[in-house]
């Protein structure tokens, strides 16, 4: 009985904008490895996000276990643009708070 070992690529591709997104799905890397952190089994993951395979989850965790200064730089690079990006809709939004106090006074006249 011969056994042949494989070498295979994560399944984990960067999609046009630079994110990472598991598998086929369009769940990306970070949810994964967030909700892992937090304690989640790979079967509640896939609980979760249903376009999952389980396999890929079992997958993705494994990489970033091997990984995990490269993950956690990456992570937090989007955790930065994520944060530059809510910096720029405050900029430009109206401030939500005068709107819902001019509101709610019109109602109580």
């Amino acid at each position: 009985m011969s056994f042949t070992l494989e070498r295979e690529m994560p399944p984990l591709r960067e999609d046009a904008t630079g994110a990472i997104r598991v598998g086929n799905s369009r769940v990306l890397l970070e949810l994964v490895i967030r909700a892992f952190q937090d304690g989640a089994s790979a079967e509640s993951i896939v609980q979760r996000y249903s376009t999952l395979s389980l396999s890929d989850v079992y997958t993705t965790i494994g990489y970033y276990l091997r990984h995990q200064d490269a993950v956690e730089a990456y992570l937090n690079r989007r955790e930065q643009l994520a944060e530059s990006v809510h910096q720029r809709l405050l900029s430009v939004q109206p401030d939500l708070r005068l709107i819902r106090s001019r509101l709610s006074s019109g109602r109580q006249s």
